[in-house]
């Protein structure tokens, strides 16, 4: 700053002229550069050396600083966005769970509709049989099965003599009375039993 110490030295004067000396105007200051030491110049480039090294490591620790502060703020940003995801993919996640719960509801809501028609029809037609066995079961139905048997294993025999059969005479007395129209209550010998059957076996 040595180029300003004319008009510095020049002002400080007047200010001091006008306070004690009214009448003297200083018109102009030269200050001659002087000659500094080579020790007092090396201390001095020393503590400029110093002095810009501190403001260099003050600078560079506010860049350090501000390099933090710019990190920290990028981590809560991108934690802050990655929580944000996570809400949402959560969301998502929760949704679709819902989603088929419902579903899963649904079909076994209807799966459990659908199996007591079924049973309430299967019950249906049970009793529907029930009632028509019931109709059945009259006292010509077992006569009817029981001949339905016999004429299903049915046999030809040929001779003047047939063997004695072992049968229900109740149901065959019964069948031979309403067929032939006669009060026929048993058959005990083998040569009327031949008679009827062959009767029959021709009808």
């Amino acid at each position: 700053m040595f180029n300003q110490i004319d008009e510095t030295m020049k002002d400080a004067l007047q200010v001091d002229c006008k306070r004690y000396a009214p009448s003297i105007e200083i018109i102009s200051v030269r200050v001659t550069k002087p000659r500094i030491p080579e020790r007092v110049r090396r201390n001095f480039e020393q503590m400029e050396e110093e002095h810009t090294k501190v403001l260099v490591a003050v600078e560079r620790q506010r860049v350090a600083e501000k390099e933090t502060v710019t990190q920290k703020k990028i981590a809560i940003t991108e934690a802050e966005k990655n929580a944000y995801v996570s809400k949402i993919v959560m969301e998502q996640k929760l949704m679709e769970k819902d989603s088929l719960r419902m579903q899963e509801e649904i079909e076994n809501a209807m799966y459990i509709a659908r199996e007591k028609s079924l049973a309430d029809a299967k019950y249906y037609q049970t009793m529907k049989e029930a009632e028509t066995n019931k109709l059945k079961l009259t006292p010509q139905f077992p006569e009817l099965k029981f001949i339905e048997a016999i004429s299903n294993n049915a046999k030809m025999f040929f001779g003047n003599k047939i063997l004695n059969m072992l049968m229900d005479k109740r149901l065959l007395g019964n069948f031979l009375r309403d067929f032939l129209g006669r009060n026929v209550s048993y058959i005990s010998c083998a040569k009327d039993c031949g008679k009827y059957v062959s009767n029959l076996m021709e009808i």
